[in-house]
C-alpha cells in the first residue's frame, strides 16, 4: 500500500496547494514573535529618578534647566555605581522650604551632599521615554522590578505547560482543531491584555497567551512539514522558522512607529483573528488521518490537493480506501516517546539539545548586551545575524545531511563561547566578532533541532514528540536570566565557560543520532526504531502497529 509521501510523488510536492499552505501558516510563524520577544518593547525599562513635586516647583521658580534640576536634586548622579541610587533614592528634604537657594540648593543644608539621608521614592518616579511601556504605567521598578520577571516568566510558564498538554491534544483530535482553538484563544486573550486594568490581570492574561501560542506555532511547522514531499521538507521548515525572524523586523517598525504599549499590544495581536479564515482554507493533515484509520477523509483531501495543483490522481492510488477499516487506530501516548530504545535515545538527545539551544540563545544575547543603546535599532541588528543562519542551512543540508552541520553549530556556538573569555578587554571589536559567530552558531542549531525533531517521531506521535521535547527549551529560558546574571556575579565570564560546556556536549550528542536526509517521513514505531538501517521496503503498510486496548504495541 503507498504511503503519503508515494501519493505526494504523483499529485505534487511543492506546488500551488503547498505553496498558498506554506505562505499561510508563514504568517502565523512571523506573528508569534511579539509574544516571543515583544517584552523588549513591551517591558522597557527607560532611564527613571523619583518624582517629587517641591523639585518641580522650585526648578520653575529658579528656571533650571533639565540638566541643572538633575544635578542639583538627583542623589548618585555621575557615579559609577550609583545606578541604583540615581534610580531608587531620594534625598529626604523638604524642598518647598523657603531658605534653599536656585544655585546648589543642598549646599544650605550640608557642605557633602554624602551626608544628606536617603530614602525610597514616595511619589512615584518620573520616566524619560516619550511612551510608555508595562514598566511605566505599573511602576515595575526598583522593588517591585521583580514583577517584570514574573510577567516573562508567565508566558514561559504558559508555552511548557502548552506544549505538552496541546501536544497531546493535537495528536488525539487532530492539527487543524487544535491550529484554529489555539488562534482564538490567543488573540482573545492577547487584547484582553491590552485593554487589562492592572497588573494582575494583565499577568493572568499573559499567561493564557503562553499557554496557546507556542503550541500553536509548532502546529503549524507540523502541518506544512506533513503537506510537502520529502525533497522540500527540509527547506519549508526552514524557511518557516525564518518567517519568524521576518516577523522581528516587522515588530521594530511597528514597535517604534507605537511606542505605546497598549496601542503596540493591540496592533500586533488583531492580525491573529483573520487566521480564523484558515478553517476554510487549510485542511486537516493527511498523515494524521491515516494514522487515525481516517483513509477516506485522507484521500478526499489528498484528492484536493491534486486538483489544486492541477495534477490527476492515478486510479492505482484509489486503492487507499480499502484500507478504511483495517485495525485500530493509533491514540498518541507519552509512554510512546521512551517505549522502546531508540526513541526513547531520541527523546533524550532532543530534549537536551531543545535546552541547549534556548540557554545558549538568550544568554548570548544577555552577555553581548545590545541594550545599551537606541533599542530599536539594536534589536534590528541582532536580527539580521539570524538570516546567514538560515542560508547556511539550506546550502548544506542537501549536500553534507542534517547531524553533520547541527552537531558544528553545536560546537561553533560553543567554541566562540570559550574563546570569548580568553580575548583582552581591549580588543571589543573581536570580542563582539566572536559572540556573533556564537548568535550565528546557536540559531543554526535552534533551527535544526525543530527541523529533525519532527523527522524522528512517526507521525501518530509526531506532534507530541516535538511539543514534549521543546518544553526543554521553555525551562532553558526560565532559568538563563539565573545563569547569567548569578554566575556572573561571580566572575565575569563564568557563564560563558558553562555555555562552552553545553554547548559541545550537544554537539557531541547530536552524532549519535539518526541521519534523516533523504528519508521519509515514519509512519510507525518499527520504521522510527529502524531509522538508523537503510529503509528497504517502501510499501510496507503505515499502520503495522496496533494498540490493543490496556495493552502494549503489538
Amino acid at each position: 500500500m503507498p504511503t503519503v509521501d508515494d501519493i505526494l510523488e504523483q499529485v505534487g510536492h511543492f506546488h500551488f496547494f503547498q505553496k498558498q499552505t506554506f505562505f499561510l501558516l508563514a504568517l502565523i510563524s512571523a506573528a508569534f514573535t511579539p509574544i516571543y520577544v515583544g517584552i523588549v518593547f513591551l517591558g522597557f525599562t527607560p532611564d527613571h529618578r523619583c518624582r517629587s513635586p517641591g523639585v518641580a516647583k522650585l526648578s520653575q521658580r529658579c528656571g533650571w534647566s533639565p540638566e541643572e534640576e538633575l544635578n542639583y536634586t538627583v542623589p548618585g548622579l555621575g557615579a559609577a555605581d550609583g545606578a541604583f541610587v540615581r534610580q531608587c533614592m531620594r534625598y529626604k528634604v523638604d524642598w518647598n522650604q523657603s531658605s534653599l537657594g536656585c544655585v546648589d540648593p543642598l549646599a544650605s543644608l550640608a557642605p557633602n551632599r554624602s551626608h544628606l539621608p536617603l530614602g525610597p521614592c514616595e511619589h512615584g518616579w518620573v520616566y524619560d521615554t516619550p511612551g510608555s511601556s508595562i514598566v511605566t504605567e505599573f511602576n515595575l521598578v526598583c522593588a517591585r522590578s521583580w514583577m517584570l520577571d514574573l510577567f516573562q516568566s508567565a508566558v514561559n510558564i504558559g508555552f511548557f505547560i502548552g506544549s505538552v498538554g496541546i501536544g497531546y491534544l493535537a495528536d488525539r483530535f487532530g492539527r487543524k482543531l487544535c491550529l484554529l482553538i489555539t488562534i482564538l484563544i490567543n488573540a482573545a486573550a492577547g487584547v484582553l491584555m491590552a485593554v487589562s486594568p492592572n497588573y494582575t490581570w494583565m499577568v493572568i492574561f499573559r499567561l493564557i497567551q503562553g499557554l496557546v501560542s507556542k503550541a500553536g506555532w509548532l502546529i503549524g511547522y507540523i502541518l506544512i512539514t506533513e503537506f510537502v514531499g520529502l525533497n522540500y521538507r527540509r527547506t519549508v521548515g526552514i524557511l518557516y522558522q525564518a518567517a519568524f525572524t521576518v516577523g522581528l523586523l516587522v515588530l521594530t517598525g511597528v514597535a517604534y512607529a507605537l511606542p505605546r504599549w497598549r496601542w503596540l499590544q493591540l496592533t500586533v495581536t488583531l492580525p491573529n483573528f483573520c487566521f480564523l479564515l484558515y478553517y476554510w482554507c487549510i485542511p486537516e493533515s493527511p498523515r494524521w488521518l491515516i494514522s487515525q484509520n481516517k483513509n477516506a477523509k485522507a484521500m478526499r483531501i489528498i484528492e484536493h490537493i491534486a486538483k489544486k495543483n492541477g495534477k490527476p490522481l492515478p486510479a492505482s492510488l484509489q486503492s487507499l480506501r480499502a484500507a478504511e477499516d483495517v485495525g485500530e487506530k493509533l491514540n498518541p501516548s507519552f509512554l510512546d516517546l521512551v517505549r522502546t530504545p531508540q526513541i526513547r535515545k531520541h527523546t533524550c538527545i532532543l530534549m537536551y539539545n531543545w535546552f541547549t539551544s534556548s540557554v545558549l540563545y538568550q544568554g548570548l544575547i544577555m552577555h553581548l548586551g545590545l541594550a545599551g543603546g537606541n533599542v530599536y535599532l539594536d534589536f534590528f541588528y541582532s536580527a539580521l545575524v539570524e538570516f546567514p543562519a538560515a542560508f547556511l542551512i539550506i546550502a548544506t543540508i542537501d549536500r553534507v545531511g542534517r547531524r553533520y552541520p547541527w552537531a558544528v553549530s553545536n560546537m561553533v556556538a560553543g567554541a566562540a563561547c570559550l574563546a570569548s573569555v580568553f580575548v583582552p578587554d581591549n580588543l571589543q571589536g573581536l570580542r563582539i566578532a566572536v559572540a556573533c559567530l556564537g548568535r550565528m552558531g546557536i540559531t543554526m542549531a535552534y533551527e535544526m533541532v525543530c527541523l529533525v525533531n519532527a523527522e524522528l517521531y512517526p507521525t501518530f506521535i509526531r506532534n507530541l514528540g516535538v511539543l514534549v521535547c521543546s518544553s526543554l527549551c521553555d525551562i532553558g529560558g526560565i532559568i538563563t536570566p539565573f545563569l547569567v546574571y548569578r554566575l556572573t556575579a561571580i566572575w565575569l565570564q563564568l557563564p560563558l565557560v558553562v555555555f562552552a560546556v553545553v554547548g559541545l556536549v550537544a554537539g557531541g550528542l547530536v552524532l549519535m543520532l539518526p541521519e534523516t536526509k533523504g528519508k521519509a517521513l515514519p509512519e510507525t514505531i518499527e520504521e522510527a526504531e529502524n531509522l538508523q538501517r537503510p529503509r528497504k521496503n517502501r510499501e510496507k503498510v503505515i499502520y503495522v502497529h496496533v494498540r490493543k486496548a490496556d495493552g502494549p504495541l503489538t
